[in-house]
């Protein structure tokens, strides 16, 4: 991992970018202003060694995959979607070949992408998903969290229901995979969260992710209500397998584990804290943040997550600068339809803790933020639908920056992977 800095003259000023979409802008900080980069960690990492294979060569309370899968006829493998930075690619053949050699041929093979309530993925998006090789050897289908495509198992104790994809349940072998980060409400991604939400109906993830708002999460941590929900669906449709990886924004391997869901996952959260959760020796002014460019700021509903990393660091009224592409605008049509229609965001907080409603819940994250500091928004959505959000649209990032960094006093910070970076003030002994 490295920032990228470039010198165009000598003694000249140093010109920072930072990511946006699948490419990087220009940062254009004021002369002599050097900020804090604050970045996650990739020490751990040998990008040469081969994590997928060793993991499964040393698979965690369970037998390697090919005997796993003995005795069973029709398997299913988890996947994620575009959004996540998984890459399912590099691992999906060698998971195909173990589930051969242990006697399932690929005609009873099945991907499902864990889409929870994410959009579809085009043809060409699950091409790059799964590889061309493999997306020819076997069915790969998009999730559907549609009722009629689900089928009901019964409720779990916190009241869920426990809906899921039938192409899931009718399969008698279920493997998950994706990747491990901290994740807002379910403390870590990866483990039984391929599952569920990202295999379960609209209404059960709806109940799910309502829990939240009574039982919050701290990101990295997977011991919570939202998670023990999720988990509690085992016992319902059981997962036989998982694979699980730790990656860097560029999507290379920093890690994996796999063999049983549950102790394989935990086995990998003193990796993720390592790599994800840092410590900041004081609150700033001035934050500036990037989700990490594609695929974590292709919309503003997941831009979101880095707007909230930026605000933990950010001195109460101070300001975030949040550079991020959207090129699919808001990503969520019901979080655009309550923005757009409802006129005032106090009232639709107020709904939310009325009724949890999925997608809008996005605008109780915002609204935290927003009682706390500015927010300034650069990106392809228009000045209008910034300004509706209670940002502050940037045309100008240049001029915007020499405004708010022109008091030589101004504290300014940078964060230019937003998305995968839990930043923390460090707490003096």
């Amino acid at each position: 991992m490295e920032i990228i800095r470039t010198y165009p003259l000598r003694g000249g000023p140093v010109i920072y970018f930072i990511p946006f979409g699948k490419t990087q802008i220009p940062l254009p900080l004021p002369d002599h202003r050097s900020p804090h980069w604050v970045t996650y960690n990739t020490h751990p990492a040998d990008l040469a060694f081969d994590y997928i294979s060793h993991s499964l060569q040393n698979p965690i309370a369970a037998k390697p995959l090919h005997e796993a899968v003995r005795g069973y006829r029709k398997a299913v493998i988890l996947i994620s979607d575009a959004s996540r930075l998984c890459p399912s690619y590099l691992f999906l053949e060698q998971l195909l070949d173990a589930i051969n050699q242990g006697g399932i041929a690929d005609a009873c093979i099945t991907i499902v992408i864990a889409l929870g309530l994410h959009r579809k993925q085009t043809e060409q998006e699950i091409k790059e998903l799964v590889g061309t090789s493999v997306f020819r050897r076997v069915q790969v289908l998009n999730h559907s969290s549609l009722p009629e495509d689900c089928i009901q198992l019964g409720v779990t104790q916190m009241g869920t229901p426990v809906e899921i994809n039938k192409h899931v349940v009718e399969a008698d072998f279920r493997m998950v995979t994706g990747n491990l980060e901290p994740h807002a409400l379910a403390g870590v991604s990866g483990g039984v969260k391929a599952l569920f939400p990202g295999a379960a109906s609209s209404a059960a993830i709806e109940h799910n992710h309502s829990l939240s708002q009574a039982y919050p999460a701290t990101p990295g941590d997977p011991n919570n209500a939202v998670r023990a929900d999720m988990e509690e669906m085992l016992g319902f449709v059981p997962i036989h397998y998982l694979l699980n990886v730790v990656v860097d924004h560029e999507r290379n391997l920093l890690g994996a584990v796999a063999g049983d869901v549950i102790e394989a996952h935990r086995a990998a959260m003193d990796l993720v804290r390592r790599t994800f959760c840092v410590t900041v020796p004081y609150m700033f002014d001035v934050v500036i943040v990037s989700p990490g460019g594609y695929p974590k700021d292709t919309q503003l509903y997941q831009a979101v997550k880095s707007l909230t990393n930026a605000a933990s660091i950010t001195k109460p009224g101070g300001t975030i600068i949040l550079i991020a592409q959207c090129e699919e605008q808001y990503g969520n049509g019901i979080l655009q339809y309550w923005v757009d229609t409802i006129q005032d965001r106090r009232v639709m907080v107020q709904k939310l803790k009325e009724k949890f409603t999925m997608g809008a819940h996005k605008i109780e994250h915002i609204d935290k933020v927003l009682n706390k500091h500015t927010v300034y928004l650069h990106s392809l959505m228009s000045p209008k639908s910034i300004e509706l959000l209670g940002f502050q649209p940037v045309p100008d990032l240049k001029a915007t920056l020499a405004m708010l960094l022109k008091d030589p006093a101004t504290s300014v910070a940078v964060l230019p992977y937003g998305g995968i970076t839990f930043p923390q003030v460090k707490v003096s002994s």
